[in-house]
């Protein structure tokens, strides 16, 4: 690979690999939304860009149907993103390499799956444990238990292969994936508040919502975090609705929550009333959504709904720019909310609950 693109994934975990004082504390959040890291990043995305633009065939190919030019793209609200919709019919890679892995998306029935194969598991591992790292800490200071029952069935989700990479490095032999044992759950769960062990809950959320059901606990030690998803197991509910019957079953102060996908190397994350924050890897910008090239970040029009645009630092190697389905707005801190999708579009995972 490109020794000069490689230095974009050694960049970000550098610089997002940093341990955090206090868990609640939103201001380490915001290091990287600094002007000086605003521009730093402006210009890793320009650079990666007019790499993509040359040797990625289908977004070359997306790029010059528009008539857009290297010279014309001046900043990243200038960028051509890719929709989304090219995963599933593509295969969307930048330069010559042999896939290490093809992610899939989990999807519902009689929907053609995305598939994002990447060159290297391990820089998806190393990249997946600086975003967390950047928010929590090291994930070897938790008991990390997952409960992702769909995911596991399917077998090629890079939601389960950053899981486990997180039970791989949790220094307690009690993390682990729970595929439908309930009860040993929540033996775990109160063991686990018992003697004080700081644990990391990661479930889908029509699982989370049946376990909260049969098993009513406190959890004062635990992070509850969902990733979205109701596969079509029960009824679709807002998210304010699912934190709150989450929040009642636990006695939680917050429910926490990953905003991540198939197509991406990167995550976000929420510590509570679904504001998300982006990685050092990670932008989001909005585009309206009756105009494609009506974009704006998120110092500008907080409140003002848009369909969502990522740049992924971390997809250098397959397609940093990507338009989704996903409707969010910005909530003038850096932050952003998802409130909904695209009409006509699948329904994704991550993205089922409107606020």
């Amino acid at each position: 690979m490109n020794k000069r693109l490689d230095m974009y994934l050694c960049y970000t975990i550098k610089n997002s690999c940093k341990s955090v004082k206090n868990l609640y504390d939103n201001s380490h959040f915001k290091e990287h939304l600094t002007l000086e890291g605003e521009i730093e990043f402006e210009k890793k995305a320009l650079d990666l860009f007019a790499y993509q633009s040359a040797h990625n065939p289908v977004y070359r190919a997306y790029v010059q149907a528009l008539s857009r030019t290297k010279q014309s793209i001046n900043s990243s609200l200038s960028i051509p993103f890719l929709p989304i919709s090219f995963f599933k019919t593509h295969t969307i890679r930048t330069g010559d390499f042999k896939p290490a892995t093809c992610f899939e998306s989990s999807g519902t029935s009689g929907e053609r799956p995305s598939k994002h194969c990447i060159p290297s598991i391990q820089q998806y591992l190393e990249n997946a444990t600086a975003n967390f790292s950047e928010f929590y800490g090291d994930p070897s200071r938790f008991c990390v238990l997952a409960l992702l029952p769909s995911y596991l069935e399917r077998g090629n989700s890079s939601l389960v292969a950053m899981a486990d990479h997180f039970i791989q490095l949790s220094s307690n032999p009690a993390s682990g994936f729970f595929l439908n044992d309930f009860q040993g759950l929540a033996n775990q769960l109160k063991i686990n508040e018992s003697i004080g062990t700081s644990t990391l809950l990661l479930g889908v959320t029509y699982a989370l919502l049946d376990f909260a059901e049969q098993y009513p606990l406190s959890l004062q030690q635990t992070i509850v975090m969902e990733t979205g998803g109701m596969k079509g197991r029960r009824k679709e509910v807002t998210r304010d609705e699912l934190h709150a019957e989450l929040i009642k079953a636990w006695g939680l102060t917050s429910v926490h929550a990953e905003y991540g996908m198939t197509e991406l190397q990167s995550q976000a994350y929420s510590m509570g009333r679904g504001i998300f924050y982006p990685p050092a890897t990670l932008r989001v910008i909005l585009r309206a959504l009756d105009d494609p090239f009506d974009t704006w970040d998120w110092r500008m029009h907080p409140g003002r709904a848009g369909a969502i645009n990522l740049i992924d630092l971390a997809n250098h190697a397959t397609q940093a720019f990507i338009a989704t389905d996903d409707i969010g707005r910005f909530t003038g801190d850096g932050g952003f909310e998802i409130t909904g999708r695209m009409d006509n579009c699948d329904i994704r995972g991550c993205s089922l609950l409107v606020v």
